[in-house]
C-alpha cells in the first residue's frame, strides 16, 4: 500500500510540518486509523507548537520538559479553552511518545498530564418536548398520579433527583407552597412549589394515590413511612425508580433519548433564564451558588 498523501489543514500556508511529526501523523492515519478532522486538528497544534520551539533555537526533537511547559502557559496566557490545551496535550504528548518508541529518543513530556475539563452539562430539552413529556402522563390511577407529581416537581423546581426521593411528608409546608430540601452537604434551601407542580402534588397526595398505595402496605421500613414518592409496593422511591419512570414515560410519549432527571434540572433553569428569571434567582432556587 502506498504511502497516504499528506493531510494539509485549510489554511494552513506552506509552513510544513519537520518529518518527525509528519511520520508521526501518518503513523496516526495509517496505523491507528485516526479520523481526518482529528489528523487536520492534530496537525494544527502541532504546527503551532513547531512555531514555539524554533523560536528558541530547536527542533521538536530536542523540546524539554520546561520548554513544553513554557509553551502550554502561553496558550493559556493566549485565552486557549480548556478543550483546546486538552487536545494540544494530547498531540504534543502522543508526539513524544512516538519518537520515544521508534527513534529511542528521550521523553520530554512523560509526566505531561491533560487539565481536566469541566464536566459537560446536558442539553436542555425544547419546552415543546418537556411539555409533550408531561402531558403524556394522564389517568386516575396511583402510578400516573405519582409519576405526573414526580414530573411536575423536578421540572417546576430543578431538584436532583436524590433531593426528591429524600422528600418526606414534614418537608411540605401545610398548603404545599413550599418544600424544605436538603441538598449536598447536608444544606437546606426552601423551594416553592406552584402551578403545576403544586397540583400534580395534591393529587398524588389524596386518598386516591399516595393514600391508596401507603394501605397496600405489609412491611416496610420506619424511614420509608413518611415518604412524598412511594413505589407502588408501599416504599421510599429510589433513584433508580425514579430513572426507570422517567425512561418508560419518555419511550412512551415518543421522545427517544436525552432524557433523564439531571436533564429536567437544567432544562428548569434554562427555560427559567430564557424566560427573564435573575440568574442569581435561578442559583438559589437550584442551590448552585458555592
Amino acid at each position: 500500500m502506498g504511502r497516504p498523501g499528506r493531510l494539509r489543514a485549510p489554511g494552513e500556508g506552506p509552513e510544513p510540518l519537520e518529518a518527525l511529526a509528519e511520520e508521526y501523523l501518518t503513523w496516526l492515519a495509517v496505523d491507528r486509523g485516526r479520523a481526518r478532522s482529528t489528523l487536520e486538528a492534530y496537525r494544527r497544534d502541532l504546527l503551532a507548537y513547531q512555531r514555539f520551539v524554533r523560536r528558541t533555537g530547536r527542533s521538536l526533537g530536542e523540546a524539554d520538559p520546561a520548554l513544553i511547559d513554557a509553551y502550554l502557559s502561553n496558550r493559556r496566557a493566549e485565552g486557549a479553552s480548556p478543550a483546546s490545551l486538552a487536545r494540544a496535550v494530547a498531540a504534543i504528548r502522543g508526539l513524544h511518545r512516538f519518537a520515544a518508541d521508534e527513534r529511542g529518543e528521550a521523553d520530554p513530556a512523560a509526566d505531561l498530564r491533560a487539565p481536566r475539563l469541566p464536566p459537560r452539562l446536558p442539553r436542555a430539552l425544547p419546552e415543546a418536548v418537556v411539555a409533550r413529556l408531561l402531558d403524556s402522563v394522564q389517568g386516575e390511577e396511583p402510578a400516573d398520579l405519582r409519576d405526573r407529581a414526580m414530573l411536575e416537581v423536578l421540572y417546576g423546581t430543578g431538584m436532583r433527583v436524590g433531593e426528591l426521593v429524600a422528600l418526606d411528608l414534614d418537608d411540605l409546608a401545610p398548603d404545599l407552597g413550599l418544600a424544605l430540601v436538603r441538598g449536598k452537604g447536608q444544606r437546606e434551601r426552601l423551594v416553592p412549589l406552584a402551578g403545576a407542580a403544586r397540583a400534580a402534588l395534591v393529587r398524588w397526595l389524596s386518598p386516591g394515590g399516595r393514600g391508596l398505595v401507603a394501605a397496600r402496605r405489609r412491611r416496610t421500613r420506619a424511614s420509608d413511612v413518611p415518604a412524598v414518592f412511594l413505589n407502588l409496593r408501599g416504599g421510599r422511591l429510589t433513584r433508580q425508580g425514579v430513572w426507570t419512570v422517567l425512561s418508560q414515560r419518555a419511550a412512551a410519549a415518543g421522545i427517544t433519548s436525552g432524557v433523564h432527571p439531571h436533564v429536567l434540572r437544567h432544562s428548569c433553569a434554562t427555560h427559567m433564564l430564557a424566560r427573564g428569571a435573575d440568574i442569581r434567582v435561578v442559583q438559589e432556587l437550584l442551590s448552585t451558588r458555592r
